[in-house]
């Protein structure tokens, strides 16, 4: 390929767009981000908050590769807490508020400080290509900008329209323009696309809120960076505060039902359906008589607040009136209304694992532009891409990482095999595997991974090691080690279990569900057997969850280990589906369209059944692969 101006460009400034941006970088090619406006790199254009459930381990795996999310979000973090920790560890997720404006100056500062990284503020209007695939972008400014390999992370910008009430406008966000030109471009390409909906709620001041009407929510006592990096978070946290809806509310908000874009046919973009609009709830829920709302502070240094729970379109005067309705906020100053807006997206059946667009080769889609919605979810495709742009441009392997591997292969096997027609957003139910894809853990999973690609330094590199190296030095202590009656009794009767008779393995009695390591090792002043290293989680915490699920961790790798294999059987891309006449209509059409790289991948695609799979595997075994241009024989 003859010289370009850069090895990658990048589209948009968004997360997936900053996470794109720095992997290309940090793992020596030449990148460009392109982006409306230098100053909204990064930011938070919805709720202020990193993380959540099945957020919060995604977070931490960009974390784990290099990534930025996880360093930004503890230098800008304002609370800090573990959601779940009710339940079991397979399902804890970390989530910290943010300061929105401290946040998003985090990543530019992290994104300028990259030697291989440049920006430009343009917009994208066309792609350029050739019998090869894509090389480079057309500007509005008029530029043609060449390069090896195209990333778009437009977000909710291409063909924006935001609406409020009966009006309605092109925007990407409040106060920015929609990005114009590139739907064309890629129908030209062949891609099909779709229109999503988001939402997000009024903004509200805060000194006009009575706190003493709420409930307080802290952050917790012991706060767990995002970062494996981190060490230190603010001695400070900020809290956020609880009320609810009321009848009254909902019948004030149904007085605009009649000029509700949704309602009234306006919007046709489908909606997030875990994270619906506050009239959506009302109506789909009438018999429920409140509803949640948290009230979020936007940062240290500011008195807006975000109401998460009244995400909304109706016009400005109706949500003003519901929300003076609430308790707390009779006398409250709207800083701006909610508002809706729809978007053009492009159904994830026509990518690759790799995030490469089937259609056109160089060329890849991360974030909003796939269906999804949420800054992790849009984060971690970021990070992927950039990383495997680089990888097609210096003719190397893909990073595709395993359902079993990461909640990020996870997302992208959901995306590609299942595709969406809703904005799609993470949970920890999605994850068949996930004791094994703890949040504590992500470290060990991915860091090692990051290091082959140039992803991450030797400190972080060194840092994982060490921990890991610690973790399991206590886990081999505490084994062999035995406790006496005399020592343990009183404390084992205090939590209810049964006293021991005779000496006691510590391994054994940490099995016990009501018993906790730490508080054990405390009592038989052991404290010395738990092996320190710098670094995120309290060492003892991991050790008690290697011990006590043990036996289900060994079943899990058991089932990994028998998918991998499905995995390990590959589908040549000219396979003819169609001509293979002993599987289902549907899933003939269903393969036919998504065209998955392996069996295991075929095996999650709706529609195509065990029978399916079966006759798949024997053909492929067999060696007897119906190719395009021929039949079954």
């Amino acid at each position: 390929m003859s010289k370009t101006d850069y090895d990658i460009i990048v589209v948009g400034g968004g997360h997936a767009g900053s996470e794109a941006a720095a992997a290309a970088a940090r793992m020596g090619a030449r990148t460009l981000l392109i982006t409306m406006s230098l100053e909204a790199i990064g930011r938070m254009s919805c709720n202020p908050a990193i993380g959540g459930i099945g957020k919060g381990q995604i977070a931490r795996e960009i974390d784990a590769l290099g990534g930025l999310m996880g360093l930004a979000t503890d230098e800008s973090g304002i609370q800090f807490r573990m959601l779940n920790r009710s339940k079991g560890p397979a399902v804890w997720s970390p989530r910290a508020q943010c300061d929105r404006y401290m946040y998003a100056a985090s990543i530019r500062r992290r994104l300028e400080g990259l030697p291989n990284l440049f920006m430009r503020s343009d917009m994208a209007m066309d792609l350029l290509t050739d019998e090869t695939g894509v090389i480079g972008v057309t500007t509005q400014l008029g530029m043609n900008i060449t390069s090896r390999a195209v990333i778009l992370t437009n977000g909710t910008f291409m063909n924006g329209q935001i609406h409020i009430g009966d009006k309605s406008y092109g925007g990407g966000r409040m106060g920015e323009g929609a990005s114009t030109g590139l739907t064309g471009a890629l129908h030209r390409l062949g891609f099909e696309s779709g229109r999503l909906k988001t939402g997000t709620p009024p903004r509200l001041d805060g000194r006009t809120i009575d706190y003493s009407l709420l409930e307080e929510q802290k952050g917790d006592e012991y706060r767990t960076p995002f970062s494996y990096m981190t060490d230190v978070l603010p001695e400070h946290q900020k809290s956020c505060w609880l009320t609810l809806t009321s009848p009254e509310v909902h019948d004030i908000l149904r007085t605009g039902f009649e000029r509700s874009p949704m309602f009234v046919g306006r919007i046709k973009g489908t909606g997030p359906r875990y994270c619906p609009s506050i009239e959506d709830k009302i109506d789909r829920f009438s018999e429920k008589d409140s509803h949640q709302l948290f009230l979020e502070p936007e940062g240290w240094h500011t008195d807006e607040i975000y109401v998460n729970g009244f995400s909304t379109s109706l016009p400005e005067e109706v949500q003003l009136s519901a929300i003076r309705a609430v308790p707390g906020l009779a006398d409250v100053h709207m800083l701006r209304p909610g508002y809706a807006i729809e978007y053009d997206y492009f159904p994830p059946y026509q990518l690759r694992y790799s995030l490469e667009t089937k259609n056109v080769s160089g060329l890849f889609f991360a974030g909003q532009i796939n269906g999804t919605t949420g800054y992790e979810e849009a984060g971690a495709q970021g990070l992927i891409a950039g990383i495997n742009a680089v990888q097609y441009v210096r003719g190397l392997e893909a990073l595709i990482l395993k359902r079993s591997q990461a909640y990020i292969g996870v997302l992208i096997d959901d995306l590609v095999a299942k595709g969406t027609d809703e904005p799609y957003r993470m949970f920890t139910s999605r994850a068949e595997h996930r004791m094994m894809l703890r949040q504590d853990n992500a470290d060990e999973r991915l860091t090692e991974l990051g290091a082959e690609y140039g992803l991450v330094d030797e400190a972080r590199l060194a840092r994982m090691r060490a921990r890991r190296a610690a973790r399991r030095g206590t886990v081999k202590s505490v084994k062999k080690t035995t406790v006496k009656p005399a020592v343990v009794n009183e404390y084992l009767k205090s939590v209810g279990s049964t006293p021991i008779k005779h000496g006691e393995r510590l391994s054994k009695l940490a099995l016990r569900p009501e018993v906790n390591l730490e508080n054990l090792l405390k009592i038989s002043e052991m404290e010395g057997l738990i092996e320190h290293a710098e670094g995120l989680e309290a060492i003892v915490e991991m050790v008690e969850i290697d011990l006590k699920y043990q036996g289900y961790i060994e079943r899990e790798n058991e089932l990994i280990e028998k998918m991998e294999r499905l995995e390990g059987l590959r589908i040549p891309l000219d396979f003819n589906y169609q001509g293979t006449t002993n599987i289902t209509i549907e899933a003939r059409e269903k393969l036919s369209k998504i065209r998955p790289e392996n069996l295991g991948q075929a095996s999650r695609i709706s529609g195509v059944s065990p029978a399916d799979v079966s006759v798949l595997m024997i053909l492929l075994k067999s060696g007897r692969v119906v190719k395009n241009g021929a039949s079954e024989s």
